[in-house]
């Protein structure tokens, strides 16, 4: 006999979801709003005075070099980001998945960095990679590399891409080592006997029956690179040199608390909340259907 749960209010349902109803309103469907309806109106930066200018702000963003120069960068950041955090993820998860002693030691220093805060680690990095007294730098010098990423904006983009890639290596890891726990040995035991080595048990085995697992943590990696890499870019370059590493959510910062435009930085936020919407979208709609469940 299965024995059900029954309520004696029909409030109690709705009394244990208002907590999480009430943060989202107050930390996301507020703030949203609030962003769209600044975006159409020009205020002096101490808010005395507001004009109400419809699509202007937007318009001067089409019409900006210096914003359509930023969705280059954060494209290129973003992909980069998302493609190394997931592919060292990737390799890290098969290689932990095979070991068998040490293995928890092993997968507990994999996960360390998931538990330091974004400006922590772009700070790390900072140290590591200092001109001057940077540890890497000094290796680099060594073999022949200039290094000098405050004045070379190649380089400050490859730091702040591989700072961010870090941070993320293990939360991706996390998903990719519970989902090939999910896996059955069966199969790959199978595989084993018919003769198939480690890489093609990989490939044609275990990395599509993580599909599922490797579209969901591609969703989280760009969103991830448009949103939650601030404290790191603002930890090592600042955006710089020259606005190199102004990615967008960046420039909505600059413009926003630096610039005190603050039409300009609401519009900028509200283009891109609709970017990622649109890439969301876009993904759940297009890629999942190439996912094999």
């Amino acid at each position: 006999m299965h024995k059900r749960v029954h309520y004696n209010t029909s409030y109690l349902p709705y009394l244990l979801v208002a907590p999480q109803i009430i943060i989202t309103l107050l930390f996301f469907i507020w703030p949203a709003v609030q962003a769209l309806y600044q975006s159409f109106l020009l205020e002096d930066a101490f808010g005395l005075s507001t004009e109400f200018v419809w699509f202007d702000n937007f318009i001067d963003l089409y019409h900006s070099e210096q914003y359509l120069g930023s969705f280059a960068r954060t494209a290129f950041f973003s992909v980069a980001v998302a493609g190394l955090s997931m592919g060292m993820a990737l390799f890290f998860a098969a290689l932990a998945d095979r070991v068998i002693k040490g293995s928890h030691t092993y997968r507990t220093l994999l996960i360390i960095p998931y538990a330091v805060a974004p400006v922590l680690a772009g700070t790390l990095w900072l140290f590591l990679f200092n001109p001057t007294l940077g540890i890497v730098t000094y290796f680099l010098d060594a073999v022949g590399i200039d290094w000098n990423h405050k004045l070379n904006s190649s380089q400050a983009m490859t730091l702040v891409i591989i700072a961010a890639a870090w941070k993320q290596v293990s939360y991706n890891f996390l998903f990719f080592i519970a989902a090939m726990h999910s896996i059955p040995k069966s199969l790959i035991e199978a595989s084993a006997i018919d003769g198939a080595g480690p890489v093609h048990r990989f490939l044609t085995i275990i990395f599509p029956l993580i599909s599922p697992t490797t579209f969901f943590l591609l969703v989280v990696n760009i969103i991830y690179a448009f949103f939650d890499t601030f404290g790191i870019i603002h930890a090592i370059t600042a955006g710089g040199p020259g606005n190199s590493t102004e990615i967008l959510v960046y420039k909505v910062f600059n413009d926003g608390f630096v610039g005190l435009d603050l039409g300009g930085s609401a519009a900028q936020s509200v283009v891109l909340m609709f970017i990622v919407i649109v890439l969301t979208v876009v993904q759940f709609k297009y890629v999942e259907r190439k996912v094999e469940y």
